[in-house]
């Protein structure tokens, strides 16, 4: 039985290989002046830069790594088919300023088909057993959204005790496919927050192509890492290897993660209530492997999503023949994707492998041509997927979007119901610009660009959509 849309949306995020750089790469030095300079040219920090270029403000994103997007990055040469190794999916197609600035770049907007399946084994899930698993599915999240409107509980102490053989899948899609973390791990306040995300849109040519696109004409210095920022709450100076750039404000939009290492030195130092606030949200483990399988041996339509009916967290979640292609991902994420990551890309591709054979026969070995795979935790400039707030935590999303000086922070982490998103991310964005404007008294001049209205989530729905995609 063929699971639709309505009933779970699968998850995915991961690490780009091929550069899209868009954006007006400047080719000198970074400017040493400006009004607003921003920190990170992922979508936060082209909704930021964007926003300010709106209000004919003059501003410079400084980003550490070679190129655009962060977690978004659309990678069309390793298989000749354009897929998103990070961010996959958007959401609310009506209100979602991405989804209007996408076509009006001439980008293909598409909602995601249904397709998704469930194997038991050797074999798909019959009607009956599909209704149980979704039944445990419901049961599950209803426990979770219950629990959280009395504290703020790890999820995985609010399941019910007898979901049975469905328990692993349940916490899979419920924790790990969901957020890149175990629900031992996850607070229960955070996941009923979390805004309902069961309608999946995407763009055909890649959300790592979008975001660069959309950062096309701004001023950009790529490889250039802040290394200090020495702040007031009237100027803030940003040191970085091609020298100093002095602004009226600032919007940092890198993630937990990398706030929580002092990758960047701050002085004077960060007020203890972000520091904290950081090491409480910080990022999940999502990684995906990506196979070349010729000839279709798993006998799968076009963006069919396989879960398997698991006993442990040793799972995976495939999303078969990508735009008709050959091309096949496999996510892995939690704990298990963080030690299987760890142990390196054979590692990691030999259990693509081994888990399509476990479900398919041992000739999907031979029909696998190619192989490349994704290391988030690997990457210095994320050290991670998407941020999850520790039970107990969830106010530190509210702390960590507090102005500090001159210095506003953005970025999905600091979006309550839409963290773990794109969407959260570009929102969180706008906000800080409008932020910052307002500071510099420039707010009058702003050109909106229509953030999306906030939504209230649907407690008692399954959430099994998409994390920071």
């Amino acid at each position: 039985m063929t699971i639709t849309r309505r009933d779970f949306l699968s998850a995915s995020a991961g690490l780009a290989l091929a550069p899209a750089l868009g954006g007006r790469v400047l080719a000198a030095p970074a400017p040493r002046e400006a009004d607003i300079v921003v920190i990170g040219a992922g979508a936060a920090g082209i909704a930021a830069a964007r926003r300010i270029a709106a209000a004919n403000r003059k501003a410079i994103v400084v980003e550490a790594a070679n190129r655009i997007g962060g977690r978004c990055q659309t990678d069309a040469a390793t298989f000749e088919v354009p897929f998103d190794r990070g961010a996959r999916w958007m959401h609310n197609l009506e209100t979602n300023p991405m989804i209007r600035l996408a076509r009006a770049a001439g980008l293909e907007i598409i909602t995601v088909p249904s397709g998704q399946k469930i194997r038991i084994g050797r074999r798909y899930a019959r009607p009956g057993e599909t209704e149980e698993f979704l039944a445990a599915l419901v049961r599950a999240s209803r426990a979770i959204d219950d629990a959280s409107r009395k504290s703020d509980v790890a999820c995985a102490a609010a399941l019910p005790k007898d979901l049975g053989d469905w328990t692993g899948t349940t916490e899979f899609l419920l924790g790990a496919s969901f957020s890149g973390k175990d629900l031992k791990e996850m607070s229960s306040v955070d996941k009923a927050r979390a805004q309902d995300r069961n309608a999946a849109i995407a763009c055909r040519q890649g959300l790592g192509t979008l975001i660069a696109k959309l950062g096309e004409q701004l001023p950009l210095a790529l490889s250039t890492p802040a290394q200090r920022m020495s702040w007031s709450n009237r100027d803030v100076e940003v040191n970085t290897p091609s020298g100093k750039i002095k602004a009226r404000a600032a919007i940092v939009t890198v993630s937990s993660n990398v706030l929580a290492s002092g990758n960047i030195r701050f002085d004077p130092e960060l007020p203890r209530r972000v520091t904290e606030a950081a090491s409480k949200l910080s990022l999940g483990s999502y990684d995906r492997i990506a196979l070349q399988v010729a000839g279709n041996p798993l006998g799968l339509a076009r963006d069919d999503v396989i879960i398997e009916q698991s006993n442990s967290n040793k799972t995976a979640l495939l999303f078969a023949n990508i735009g008709g292609s050959s091309l096949c991902t496999l996510d892995v994420a939690g704990s298990f994707g963080r030690d299987l990551s760890a142990q390196g890309e054979q590692a990691m591709a030999a259990f693509a492998v081994e888990w399509l054979s476990k479900l398919y026969g041992s000739e999907v070995a031979s029909a696998v041509k190619k192989t490349s795979v994704t290391r988030w935790n690997a990457s210095p400039f994320i050290l991670g997927a998407m941020s999850v707030a520790a039970p107990g935590a969830q106010q530190a999303r509210r702390a960590l979007a507090e102005p500090v000086g001159c210095m506003y922070l953005a970025g999905e982490a600091t979006h309550e119901t839409l963290w773990g998103t794109i969407d959260g991310a570009w929102e969180s964005g706008e906000r800080a610009a409008e932020a910052a404007l307002r500071r510099i008294g420039a707010l009058r001049d702003v050109a909106p660009e229509a953030p999306p209205p906030k939504q209230r989530s649907r407690r008692g729905r399954a959430q099994a959509a998409s994390p920071m995609n």
